[in-house]
């Protein structure tokens, strides 16, 4: 392991930006020193020369934020750029539907990372925000991914502690197995109070041009009686995009100007 002293300035830096959290996205020097574990004349060095690059901005206050030129060449050479633009359209299809949320997410490690989402002012409850993150096992886009995804992803989240959101959360590998193996076969995942009582998870698996899960894309409804009839809406916008997706495989993405 490297010392404090032989660790990379972009290590560091990559230390600082990590430091920053959804519901958290301004913070004191000194309180990202202290999570990013760095002395605190390095952190505001380095917040410094990150500022300077636009990476990082300061509020009137000091405080500091990830900066805009951060967010512009992330989106400028982001992979996923592609899959959004094939999902919006359903994505906007389904909303008019249901009128709750809409979700798009992939893998991402260990967890499913969300792209992209929907809402309305009333809809039901919903923890989930843009590049926002929730384990494999507790929801219907992470079922999907997991469900779909490698051997060895399975055995790795099937062999760590199954934290429960509610007493419907499947928690247990054997629970959990069993699960996987219902959203393979039936093409969905139906979760009805997985990580709030009060909304229902629907996702389906979006493909890419060779067939592989690149994709979940669900919905959060209420967890009612009338969830079910929101099944055929979520898979058929689902098939909508991997077609698509298929295509500009095929044919090549549009250029972009």
């Amino acid at each position: 392991m490297k010392t404090p002293h032989q660790e990379s300035v972009l290590s560091r830096a990559a230390r600082i930006l990590e430091a920053f959290r959804q519901d958290e996205p301004a913070l004191s020097v000194s309180e990202i020193a202290r999570r990013s574990g760095l002395h605190v004349a390095t952190a505001s060095r380095l917040v410094g020369e990150l500022a300077a690059h636009g990476f990082l901005s300061r509020d009137g206050d000091r405080r500091v934020r990830i900066g805009v030129r951060l967010w512009e060449l992330a989106t400028r050479a982001s992979p996923t750029l592609l899959l959004r633009d094939a999902a919006m359209p359903f994505m906007e299809g389904v909303h008019d539907v249901v009128g709750h949320h809409v979700q798009l997410g992939v893998l991402d490690g260990d967890d499913v990372l969300f792209l992209e989402r929907l809402s309305a002012p009333a809809a039901v409850i919903n923890y989930t925000r843009i590049a926002g993150r929730l384990p494999l096992h507790v929801s219907s886009s992470g079922l999907v991914l997991l469900a779909h995804g490698p051997a060895e992803l399975k055995e790795r989240v099937l062999a760590d502690p199954l934290t429960a959101r509610t007493p419907a959360t499947p928690a247990t590998p054997a629970r959990l197995r069993a699960l996987l193996a219902e959203v393979r076969q039936q093409g969905y995942a139906y979760c009805p109070g997985y990580v709030h009582p009060e909304a229902l998870g629907i996702a389906a698996p979006v493909r890419g041009a060779d067939g592989t899960v690149v994709a979940a894309l669900s919905v959060i409804v209420p967890n009612d009686t009338d969830a079910q009839t929101v099944v055929p809406v979520v898979r058929t916008a689902a098939r909508g995009i991997s077609r698509v997706l298929g295509t500009r495989d095929a044919q090549g993405a549009p250029a972009r100007r």
